[in-house]
């Protein structure tokens, strides 16, 4: 595993990333969100649709933006649609739709898409004692049941139309990124075991969203008795201040009256299906927690984390 938590950007591909809301031709972008939500029976012309509103105007789709997987990744995610455990946060229901920027954006089927995330207090499964920066209360005190070496960790793989969906919790934070997922896209590989194993990783990258609904959503319980300095898009280490392009989520409210009923999230990712990437961050890495899974309970921060007198101490591990 490598990267740091100052994690830098890599390899610089621009990209289109087209969601609901995010293209500027009407029928293109109504088109985009219900490919993005539809059910795994989404019609072949709909998908044709979604294709042709992510590319450029020459036919072609350009790359996704690349970026470090950071140092929290972990192998042997589960393939599984809820990912949550019982972590306690406001529902997001996450659809992600793959695809091949060589082929007229054809889906990419059977396309593995894994993703992970920090819970509603900035800690991720593995590295529970990993400080999340200001003053947040233990990880094992948020009275989850979920198993703290694989919370908010799976893979999906993608149906005949691209689309994979994921049930899980709108992230926290922790210092100094701000809110994100991270995500991978392997192809080449199987499921095994529960798992997926083999093949290659084509995108290494991380969704974001949009401030002024993390503003909201981090006021509701949990997320309020995590406090401290959040870092906003404009201020934040890895995004690229360029929208749907460099990983920003389309989000839609399931009650407008209401954050705390949830949200949904879409964003369609261009991948080139025969490259490989590494995850690696060009900023020369770092030395990730190591509390890892089958450890001692007595993982630290990476080394450039901040440090904090109110940070949970090392019994935050459950």
């Amino acid at each position: 595993m490598t990267g740091s938590h100052k994690e830098k950007t890599i390899t610089r591909r621009r990209a289109i990333a087209v969601t609901g809301g995010t293209v500027a031709a009407g029928g293109l972008a109504v088109a985009g969100y219900q490919a993005a939500f539809a059910d795994d029976t989404t019609t072949t012309a709909v998908a044709d649709a979604s294709a042709s509103a992510s590319s450029t105007s020459g036919g072609q789709c350009v790359l996704m933006s690349s970026v470090t997987e950071g140092p929290y990744y972990l192998d042997g995610a589960l393939v599984r649609k809820d990912i949550t455990e019982g972590k306690n946060g406001v529902p997001l229901t996450l659809r992600i739709t793959v695809q091949d920027t060589t082929d007229s954006c054809a889906p990419v089927a059977g396309a593995a898409v894994e993703i992970w995330h920090c819970d509603a207090w900035g800690y991720y499964s593995g590295y529970t004692t990993a400080n999340p920066g200001g003053s947040a209360p233990a990880e094992s005190e948020d009275g989850s049941t979920a198993d703290d070496k694989t919370y908010l960790r799976g893979y999906q793989v993608a149906n005949a139309n691209g689309v994979v969906k994921f049930e899980t919790i709108f992230p926290g934070w922790y210092t100094p990124r701000t809110c994100h997922i991270h995500v991978k896209v392997h192809t080449g590989g199987e499921k095994e075991d529960g798992t997926y194993e083999g093949g290659k990783v084509n995108f290494t990258g991380q969704l974001f969203f949009d401030d002024d609904i993390a503003a909201e959503i981090f006021t509701l319980e949990p997320y309020s008795q995590h406090s401290g300095s959040y870092t906003k898009l404009a201020d934040d280490m890895v995004y690229e201040d360029n929208g749907a392009a460099g990983g920003l989520l389309t989000l839609k409210a399931v009650h407008k009256k209401d954050p705390s009923k949830g949200y949904k999230g879409s964003i369609i990712l261009g991948i080139d299906p025969d490259a490989e990437s590494t995850g690696a961050g060009s900023g020369g890495g770092g030395t990730p927690p190591s509390g890892s899974p089958g450890d001692a309970p007595t993982g630290t921060p990476p080394s450039d984390a901040p440090t904090d007198s109110a940070s949970p101490s090392a019994s935050a591990s459950s």
